[in-house]
């Protein structure tokens, strides 16, 4: 994986996820709201496991931005979420509270999109993606520095490892 790809992935996010959880504030179902409330449940629930939490955390996501009803927003932040999974474990599994800060920060967006405020849940999102994109770019920039190599960093997040030409082994 190319160093940046993970920021450019976050920064994407960034840029779509928020928009696409105000849309979803305006026009969810109750139905849809009650299936978010039970992915917020089952990561209440998952607290202490951090893959099963943010795979809960994924779903969760993943609901909101379904019902905004748009296929193709819901398929583009999909991949975009599947593909930076592991470094969210990853970061469950080393940050401090990280646990803690991921369910207070999808309660937010949960009451903002239970109170039907388009603007809090655009907030929310923002403040939740912006979080783990702060995050990643800690990290990336202390192993620009040195003080964590390529290969170390893509070992905890069990990554394959790079070539010297930086392509990944399989």
């Amino acid at each position: 994986m190319q160093d940046n790809t993970l920021l450019e992935l976050t920064e994407a996010s960034r840029l779509f996820e928020p928009v696409a959880t105000g849309l979803a504030a305006a026009q969810m179902t109750p139905d849809q709201l009650a299936e978010i409330n039970g992915h917020l449940d089952a990561m209440h629930t998952a607290a202490e496991d951090v893959e099963l939490l943010n795979k809960h955390d994924a779903a969760f996501h993943r609901a909101v931005v379904a019902a905004t009803g748009n296929e193709a927003l819901t398929t583009l932040v999909d991949n975009i979420s599947s593909s930076t999974l592991r470094a969210r474990v990853w970061r469950g599994m080393v940050e401090a509270n990280a646990a803690d800060r991921t369910l207070a920060e999808d309660e937010a967006i949960y009451n903002a999109l239970a109170n039907r405020d388009a603007n809090h849940a655009q907030a929310a999102a923002l403040l939740h993606v912006s979080t783990t994109d702060q995050w990643l770019r800690r990290v990336h920039d202390a192993d620009r520095r040195g003080r964590t190599t390529s290969n170390q960093v893509e070992s905890r997040m069990r990554l394959p490892p790079r070539t010297a030409s930086g392509t990944v082994h399989s």
